[in-house]
This record gives C-alpha cells, sequence and structure tokens, in this order.
C-alpha cells in the first residue's frame, strides 16, 4: 500500500460527486463528510472507503466477535455500523416486530483503499493512488438525476401515534420512567432509486457533521446525522447528546427569537438534563474516577431545516477497561432511549409498531492503530434495501410529562421534511 497526495482539481463538492459515481463499482463504500472543517474532535472533513479486504458481519455476540476482528488489523481505518438491536445482546431486551430491512446486527469492513480530503488535498492509500486519482478526475457525473418515483407512507396513522404517545405518558404519570424517546416508521415499497444520487440530493438538502453513505452488498445507508455518538480521542471518550429541536425560522430576526426561546425553554432544557444526566452515568462506568464533566451545555446548533440544543460530555478511559466494554456500558445512544435507559428501551419495544434496526443505531469507524473511534447516532437517515426494494426511515421525539402528542408529532414530520425534498416526494395520507 501507498500514500500519496494530490491538489484538489475541483470544488470538495464536484470531486464528492465524482469519487461516489466511481465508487458504485464496489460492493462495499463507506463516506463520511464533516460538510466542513472538522470539529475539534474530528479526524477527517471527508473521508471514502471502498471495497473490502476483509469483512466482519454478525447477529450474534456482535462485540466479542468484533473485538477478535480488530485485533486481527491492527493496521488502521475500519468502517462499519452497529444496530440498534444491539441492545438486546448488551441488555436482557428482545425486539419483536419483523425485521424488513434485513440489515445485520453489525457490520465493518477492511477497506482496500481510502481516499480523504483536508483543505484543497486528497490524500489515498492504495496500491496505485495515482490511477484512483485520475480515475476519479475522469468521472463524469449524471447532469440530471435519474427521476424518483417513491410513494412513502407512515407506519401510523396519526390517531394512532396519539395512542401510542398516551400510553408513554401513562407509564410516565405511574413513575416507570422519565423520558422516552417515542419513533414511528415511514416507509416505501417497490422503491427503486439510485442511493448515491439521493445522498448527494440529501447532503445537499441537509448538510451535517455526520453525513455518512454506506454500502454493504445490497443494503445501503443515506444519512444525514447530525450528532456524534461516542469519538474516543488519546484515551479521551467525548459523547454530544442531542435534545431539543425547533424549526428554523424565515427571516434571520426569526431565527434568533426561535434561538432564545429554545435556550429559555423549560421542557428543551429539561429534556437536555435528563439525557446529560443518563450519559454520564453511563459514561462512569468507564471512566477514571472524577474525570467525567460536562464540558458544555445547552449549546444551540443551527442547520438547514432545524435548531438543535446539543450537550458535551467527556471523561478519560479507564485502562482496565476496553473498547468493547465502552460500547457496553454506553450503547444505544441515550438520546434515542429515554431514562431510566432499560426501562425506556423495554417500553418502546412494546409500544413502536416497528423494527428500527440501524434507526438510532451508529455508523463510524475504527482507527486500529491510534487505538481511536468516532461513531455518529443513525438519525435523518434512509435506508434501503435495493433486492426487495423497501426504502425506510424513522422519526421520533421526547415525550415527557408536560410534553404535547400534537407538537411531538409535528416534530416527527419537521425531522422528516428533509428525507422526503431528498425523494422529491411527500407523504402519502
Amino acid at each position: 500500500m501507498r500514500i500519496e497526495s494530490f491538489d484538489l482539481l475541483d470544488s470538495k463538492d464536484k470531486f464528492h460527486q465524482k469519487a461516489l459515481h466511481w465508487s458504485g463499482q464496489f460492493d462495499e463504500i463507506s463516506f463520511f463528510n464533516s460538510n466542513g472543517p472538522a470539529d475539534q474532535w474530528g479526524r477527517f472533513e471527508s473521508i471514502l472507503a471502498v471495497k473490502a479486504l476483509a469483512v466482519f458481519r454478525a447477529d450474534d455476540h456482535v462485540l466479542d466477535q468484533l473485538q477478535v476482528f480488530l485485533s486481527l488489523h491492527p493496521g488502521g481505518f475500519i468502517p462499519g455500523f452497529l444496530s440498534y438491536d444491539l441492545k438486546n445482546e448488551i441488555e436482557e431486551l428482545q425486539t419483536t416486530a419483523v425485521n424488513t430491512l434485513e440489515f445485520p446486527e453489525a457490520y465493518f469492513f477492511v477497506p482496500a483503499m481510502t481516499i480523504s480530503c483536508r483543505g484543497h488535498q486528497v490524500q489515498i492509500r492504495a496500491e496505485d493512488p495515482q490511477a484512483i486519482f485520475q480515475a476519479i478526475c475522469a468521472t463524469i457525473v449524471p447532469q440530471q438525476a435519474s427521476p424518483i418515483d417513491v410513494r412513502v407512507h407512515s407506519r401510523w396513522t396519526k390517531p394512532q401515534y396519539f395512542s401510542a404517545f398516551d400510553k408513554v405518558q401513562q407509564h410516565i404519570q405511574r413513575g416507570d420512567i422519565y423520558e422516552v424517546n417515542l419513533c414511528q416508521e415511514f416507509f416505501a415499497e417497490n422503491a427503486d432509486i439510485d442511493p448515491i444520487e439521493v445522498y448527494l440530493k440529501l447532503n445537499a438538502v441537509s448538510p451535517t457533521p455526520f453525513s455518512s453513505f454506506f454500502k454493504a452488498g445490497q443494503h445501503f445507508i443515506m444519512s444525514a446525522s447530525p450528532e456524534r455518538f461516542l469519538a474516543k480521542r488519546a484515551g479521551r471518550l467525548i459523547s454530544q447528546p442531542i435534545k431539543g429541536t425547533a424549526k428554523r425560522g424565515s427571516t434571520a430576526a426569526e431565527d434568533q427569537e426561535i434561538m432564545q426561546q429554545m435556550r429559555h425553554s423549560q421542557k428543551e432544557i429539561a429534556e437536555n438534563v435528563m439525557i446529560v444526566d443518563l450519559v454520564r452515568n453511563d459514561l462512569t462506568r468507564s471512566a477514571l474516577p472524577g474525570t467525567v464533566q460536562a464540558t458544555g451545555l445547552f449549546e444551540i446548533q443551527s442547520f438547514k431545516q432545524v435548531h438543535q440544543m446539543l450537550s458535551t460530555i467527556t471523561c478519560m478511559q479507564a485502562p482496565q477497561v476496553s473498547n468493547m466494554d465502552v460500547f457496553r456500558h454506553t450503547f444505544p445512544a441515550g438520546s434515542m432511549t429515554g431514562a431510566p435507559k432499560i426501562a425506556a428501551m423495554q417500553i418502546c419495544d412494546q409500544i413502536e409498531a416497528s423494527r428500527r434496526g440501524i434507526y438510532a443505531g451508529s455508523i463510524g469507524y475504527f482507527d486500529t492503530l491510534r487505538d481511536e473511534f468516532d461513531f455518529n447516532v443513525v438519525i435523518r437517515s434512509l435506508l434501503y434495501n435495493q433486492q426487495k426494494q423497501y426504502l425506510s426511515f424513522h422519526t421520533g421525539g421526547a415525550v415527557t410529562n408536560q410534553a404535547s402528542a400534537d407538537q411531538e408529532y409535528q416534530e416527527c414530520l419537521l425531522k422528516a421534511s428533509a428525507l422526503l425534498k431528498a425523494l422529491d416526494t411527500t407523504l402519502e395520507q
């Protein structure tokens, strides 16, 4: 393997388009895009990895087997995903809903080639970097995207959502839980799409710092995730849960007013505090004593469709705790469950009408050379089984005792808006 650097000849967006279309020839693709400079914890502005030299795929005993796989490949970047349903292995939980999409519980691969961008430089790691750079630059991007013809339906009607919401609030009023992230599925059957073109459109509609495209054979993930689940940098663990959402304003002044309302919203702050406490508790199980701290609270981040409230919690990983133990202690992301975490997951399994699968799980990578990792939360994401032509996405919102069913339902539709726009469609009632 050789590593060579090249000057970027096109704009970064144009290069990404060419690189993704070039990568379509391979059965394994992983693309992570920060849509701008990487944050203080990020290693890459963007990185594309293709063609598996080795594959890890598992549906049980995932973390034990994954540890063995990573130890056999100590040379660096290994991308992949973990399903939300990995929770059933970590805790005594069950998911009875059908696995319609048929994604595995976990999938990682050792890439034959990686192409990363930083500033105006492209770095390629491969047997022949020059040939790959030339092939990407010569790739012709379709001038007009293929027309998309999909009909997206909701798994729940509005009254059914209200009924599920009411059941969750009854649990809260009985003291079983404080908060639950209630999710609903939107789906399309007989969906014939070009996943690369749909992802590129989604990223144009909703550019986010943890955007990703993943292909594993016939399975595709097109993600506009704004949220980091967990990263490790030089022995430090970093989690950045998002809890609190508001629509964008139509003017700069209206935006400022909405953000100010968020900062002073008792509901948004209460939801965020609950998740911060949950994440602190999760991290404590992996931390050197006294190192868990909330380094940033209630920060407002603005994206094209929404404003979000984000907090940052960090700690130093205890030397006796393995990386797989860290995932056992923290997975899945608390922002997607509720509090207390196990009880919230049990209630979601009982009430939700569909299997979450990859939704609310994580996409990311392990760097086995540096002993680091970085994983997002799979939200604002399209999941696609190309063989079955089944397309699915979920959205959700926090249910508390003070929450309004209609407001949370509208928040679900707001979160769906960018995904529907990327599909050139509207929700079929």
